[in-house]
């Protein structure tokens, strides 16, 4: 099967612009796809955003920046795709979006090329049988933000090929990542075992076993880990958060799988994190502010 030369990304949100600006940066001539025009200058716009700071940083020179950025071929038209060996998914998290997308770019794409998502929580499998090509279909599940993190979950189904899976997982190594191999599990590794974590940390706190800035801090000081899960769930989002559970609970059905009533509430109320400005912390000051009144 041909090296892979050319990627293609579709979806320039804040995954997709990572991992667009991480194949560019690795060398690769990368075509971006999105459905509107201002989606894909928002998009392009925190890629030079980003490589700035790695210039200012003193990780890149202006002449690599510069020769990244001309790497990256913006486009709002799927034929565009036509020549990648390798398209990389990364719009909602819908699966019914996704499969459309990708029945429409299966007739477009060259015959040979690997189809890839970067769903969190999504079956491989399922999004695969809309293309005629489910031997070379994997999951590449990158994390944000992409540039800074080094972990690819490179994803197989029970039909996927070695060889598609071979290629796949080479490719994330020509990316600068440590690829994992994981099998077509919801959740794959990451979060099949994250999300209990975090899910037990809501219940605790229902409980009455510590405060959200103590059991924060808890984790951090006992385990070393970087943030807390209160801290994190409002960075990844508590809507999304909410939908990944339910996607988990309906392929496991374990307690553990299930969302709190306390993270349902938070999201009925609009709290979703970081992005809205709100969750389990308030950032409207100077520093977050734990939300006492989640009881």
């Amino acid at each position: 099967m041909p090296e892979i030369k050319k990627v293609g990304v579709l979806g320039c949100g804040l995954m997709g612009s990572g991992i667009a600006q991480t194949a560019a940066q690795a060398g690769f001539d990368t075509i971006v796809v999105e459905v509107e025009q201002k989606f894909l200058d928002k998009g392009v716009a925190g890629i030079d955003k980003s490589l700035v700071k790695f210039v200012e940083k003193g990780k890149m020179s202006q002449a690599d920046k510069d020769a990244c950025m001309s790497r990256i071929k913006p486009s709002t038209r799927l034929a565009e795709l036509g020549d990648c060996d390798i398209v990389i998914e990364a719009i909602t998290e819908n699966a019914q979006v996704k499969k459309e997308t990708y029945a429409a770019i299966d007739s477009i794409v060259k015959k040979d090329a690997i189809f890839a998502s970067n769903t969190s929580s999504l079956t491989i499998t399922e999004l695969s049988m809309a293309t005629t090509r489910p031997k070379q279909f994997v999951g590449l599940h990158f994390f944000n933000p992409v540039p800074l993190m080094k972990l690819v979950e490179v994803v197989r189904t029970i039909v996927t090929s070695d060889d598609a899976f071979d290629r796949a997982y080479a490719f994330a190594k020509k990316l600068g990542k440590e690829p994992v191999a994981c099998r077509d599990n919801s959740g794959f590794i990451v979060n099949r075992l994250l999300v209990p974590y975090i899910l037990d940390a809501i219940r605790a706190f229902e409980e009455g076993v510590g405060s959200i800035e103590d059991i924060d801090k808890a984790m951090m000081l006992g385990c070393g880990y970087p943030m807390g899960p209160f801290t994190l769930l409002d960075f990844v989002g508590l809507d999304t958060t909410y939908y990944i559970t339910h996607v988990m609970f309906d392929e496991y059905r374990e307690k553990r799988f299930a969302a709190p009533a306390l993270l349902r509430k938070m999201v009925l109320a609009g709290r979703f994190g970081r992005k809205t400005g709100a969750g389990f912390y308030d950032y409207s000051g100077e520093k977050p502010v734990a939300f006492d009144r989640a009881k």
